[in-house]
């Protein structure tokens, strides 16, 4: 892969910000990373064919590190693609228009990259943020690191895009984001499987990053998704070696879990598709039934059949809500 190089400034980051018609999200995000404790970086922002004011809103921006390429519309895919070519520094990290970090997120990465040449990737927990970026009490956490790729292939651990900071060399050995993928942000996992063939995974054990939670994130596309899944396993499997064949079924029945969730979340509560999908999860990996996570997803789909999906929203919120009353009483706030 030919990196473009440009001699008179070498920043050790590359903040990939791809941008489609998100300027009502963006300059906050901006902000958020210009505010990092870390500031030896670029900031690569990809307009990928908006309608909005973002070209001008960006020559306005004073600080020189902050450069805006734009191309016409074709996915979040292509536009990290695009952000992965032009990019000079050696470490990437990866944030959406629409997420925030914490200021010390950079630097902790970047210590933990700095000291362990044999990890490729370092990523953190997240906190979910509405779209006001208020708290809505609720955590992402994983807790592998090291050789994680067994542990990749039953759920994606980064949780999202934002939270990734990569060696430069992953990208050069395993290539650029698949495009072809036809369900966007399953090109997240498909690479993280990817780097993970080969290199170690490292963890800040904070939630350094807010993942902001829109009245849309619930997708209904899960038939999408699920073709997406079926593709992304198939690939990491194939070029995986036979002493970790034996883990597909089981690979594959928590993808279908993932479906069957998506199939009862979604605006229509598709009750008949979950049932599918969790039938179809269980037929691939028998054991799922006594997991964690299969024992959540019967107790939501009970709740969701006796009262109906928009009940069960209002409770987990309430729920949330609680959480993060209880957090800042703890704190003393």
């Amino acid at each position: 892969m030919n990196f473009y190089t440009q001699q008179q400034f070498k920043p050790k980051v590359s903040v990939l910000v791809p941008a489609y018609n998100a300027m009502k999200f963006l300059p906050e995000t901006i902000t958020s990373i210009l505010n990092q404790t870390y500031q030896d970086f670029e900031i690569i922002i990809v307009n990928d064919g908006s309608s909005d004011c973002i070209e001008t809103w960006v020559k306005q921006l004073s600080d020189e590190r902050i450069q805006l390429v734009s191309q016409s519309n074709q996915g979040l895919a292509s536009a990290r693609n695009k952000g992965l070519i032009e990019a000079r520094g050696e470490y990437i990290a990866f944030i959406d228009a629409d997420d925030l970090w914490l200021p010390t997120k950079l630097e902790k990465q970047v210590q933990i990259l700095d000291n362990n040449q044999d990890t490729g990737l370092v990523y953190t927990w997240i906190a979910l943020i509405d779209e006001h970026s208020k708290p809505q009490g609720k955590l992402r956490k994983n807790y592998a690191q090291g050789n994680v790729w067994l542990e990749l292939t039953t759920h994606n651990i980064v949780e999202c895009g934002s939270v990734a900071l990569v060696r430069r060399e992953c990208f050069e050995k395993v290539g650029l984001f698949d495009i072809d993928l036809p369900f966007s942000c399953s090109e997240d996992w498909d690479m993280w499987l990817r780097i993970a063939a080969d290199y170690k995974f490292g963890l800040v054990k904070e939630p350094l990053v807010y993942y902001r939670c829109h009245s849309n994130n619930l997708s209904s596309r899960w038939q999408t998704m699920d073709k997406s899944f079926q593709i992304v396993l198939k690939k990491a499997f194939d070029s995986a070696p036979k002493s970790l064949q034996s883990y597909k079924n089981r690979s594959y029945g928590f993808a279908k879990l993932i479906t069957a969730w998506k199939a009862l979340q979604n605006s229509n509560g598709d009750l008949k598709a979950a049932i599918k999908n969790e039938q179809e999860a269980i037929q691939y990996y028998p054991k799922i039934k006594y997991t964690k996570e299969y024992l959540r997803f019967r107790v939501a789909f009970l709740f969701i059949r006796l009262f109906g999906l928009q009940p069960y929203n209002n409770f987990r919120q309430s729920i949330y809500r609680l959480k993060v009353k209880s957090t800042r009483f703890l704190k003393g706030i």
